[in-house]
């Protein structure tokens, strides 16, 4: 199952709101990442330029986007970033299948 690097930001009323009731950032997302067929892999507050990071493991880029797209929805996140994972299996494939294409790309202007 493909797996996601998902970064957010909250809005500073998101933070107020938990400043009066704190909450677990994962019990909040695991439902929904159930429904959408995945399983949340770890979900952590962090310092930075996001505030809660987490690795999510989804069908495809579609259950990944509507996630995406409910959590924008939901008016507490600032931005957010997801990044597609490979796994280093993964990785290497890819390294290879670039070997086979050789000297076939070139640049434009070449």
């Amino acid at each position: 199952m493909p797996t996601y690097l998902i970064q957010a930001t909250y809005t500073p009323e998101a933070w107020a709101a938990f400043i009066k009731n704190p909450q677990n950032a994962r019990e909040r997302t695991e439902a929904m990442i159930a429904k959408l067929g995945g399983r949340s892999l770890g979900v952590w507050y962090a310092f930075g330029d996001y505030d809660v990071v987490g690795i999510t493991e989804l069908p495809d880029n579609v259950a990944s986007a509507a996630g995406a797209i409910m959590l924008a929805a939901g008016g507490a996140i600032k931005s957010a970033k997801t990044t597609p994972l490979l796994s280093m299996e993964e990785g290497i494939a890819a390294m290879q299948k670039a070997a086979e294409l050789g000297a076939s790309y070139r640049p434009p202007g070449q």
